[in-house]
């Protein structure tokens, strides 16, 4: 019986003892392939960077205004007999828009014209029989103070004839009624808007540390893109000689060219303040830079032995291409432009920066290059100042 345990025992140590080593054996050879196993470069989209032109910007957000622009109210109250335009016309200076019903007006001026026809009859009387020496100075100067006030009634009559009428005070594009025929309206009452789109406003603010840098006369450039794709500019028209001290900003007013009609009155737009431009200056695009708690950092690609000239180099001896790395490099960050940013330190002239693939790669991973570009060569970034 005894025999029978131990032999069985002897059994079970050999097949436990044959499972573990054979599990060590297994790890330690995983561990060997992977050890042994070459890393695959990663293939990456890189720049060269290189000197390029400059030309810095003052970003805002401002709000479109047309140059004349206004709703069309009434003076006095009354039903409205005409309108004179359907929405979105063009109208001339001084059409007449909307008509409202004048009878009583009319015939309110005709009496006061009538009555102002006796009183000058009834003062060259006077001047006459004054002449024949017949009539007196008191009667001529009473003649002549009533032919007066009858002529002012006149002009009062034709004034309010004048009231019944709304006239386009400048040409533009008028909006949709907003009265129909036969609606009784009182003073004040919007009849519609007319606005002359031919040229534009915008307003803006900049902040204090900016306002020092602004111009009457500065090129602006708009968001919005005209009917060709290009983008409306115009020129700083007004700058407010305050800043207002709760919020830092500075109000400003450019003047902008509408010809195709595209910028529309009460729209909001980004506005670029066009500064002289600068040159010699380094930019990467923006998916360049790396942000993180310890700072901006870009990826260099390099030589695997940090000792050659250039990147990707044919080697001497066997004529392939050197293996290229990349390297973390801290960089400092200045104004930025669309997807492009100014690099103020960490870099050079002539250094090859990884574009995109950062999230695959560390600090000496090797990389292919999949497509090559060069940065600055032949363009022209926009900066933003900050």
């Amino acid at each position: 019986m005894i025999k029978r345990f131990v032999i069985a025992f002897v059994l079970l140590v050999l097949i436990v003892g044959g499972l573990v080593g054979y599990n060590l054996f297994r790890d330690r050879m995983i561990r060997q392939f992977f050890a042994n196993m070459p890393v695959q470069p990663v293939p990456v989209s890189t720049v060269v960077l290189e000197p390029t032109s400059w030309t810095p910007t003052i970003e805002a957000i401002g709000t479109v205004s047309a140059i004349n622009g206004v709703d069309l109210t009434v003076e006095v109250s009354g039903i409205v007999s005409h309108i004179g335009f359907e929405a979105n016309d063009h109208v001339e200076k001084g059409a007449v828009l909307v008509q409202l019903d004048d009878a009583i007006e009319r015939a309110e001026l005709a009496a006061a014209e009538a009555r102002a026809n006796l009183d000058q009859t009834s003062l060259r009387r006077a001047i006459e029989l004054q002449r024949r020496e017949v009539g007196t100075d008191v009667n001529v100067d009473s003649a002549r103070a009533a032919a007066q006030v009858s002529a002012a009634a006149v002009e009062k009559a034709r004034a309010a004839l004048d009231q019944k009428q709304i006239r386009a005070p400048f040409s533009g594009v008028i909006g949709i009624p907003k009265v129909v025929l036969g609606q009784y309206i009182t003073p004040g009452t919007i009849v519609a808007t007319l606005q002359d789109l031919t040229t534009m406003r915008v307003d803006f603010t900049v902040p204090e540390q900016s306002f020092y840098l602004l111009e009457i006369g500065q090129p602006v450039r708009l968001g919005a893109d005209g009917a060709d794709g290009t983008p409306h500019t115009g020129i700083v028209r007004g700058i407010d000689p305050k800043i207002d001290p709760s919020s830092r900003l500075a109000n400003v007013r450019a003047e902008v060219a509408n010809p195709d009609g595209r910028l529309t009155p009460g729209q909001f737009t980004q506005v670029h303040v066009v500064m002289p431009e600068e040159g010699d200056v380094l930019t990467l695009p923006q998916t360049a830079v790396v942000t993180s708690l310890y700072g901006d950092h870009v990826y260099v690609v390099r030589p695997s032995d940090e000792g050659g000239e250039g990147v990707g180099e044919a080697d001497a001896d066997t004529g392939e291409a050197a293996a290229l790395v990349v390297r973390q490099v801290f960089v400092k960050t200045g104004r930025r432009s669309g997807d492009m940013v100014e690099i103020l330190d960490g870099l050079s002239a002539g250094d090859r920066v990884v574009t995109a693939g950062q999230n695959r790669l560390s600090n000496g991973a090797p990389v292919t290059l999949a497509e090559e570009g060069t940065q600055g060569a032949g363009g022209t970034a926009q900066a933003v100042m900050q």
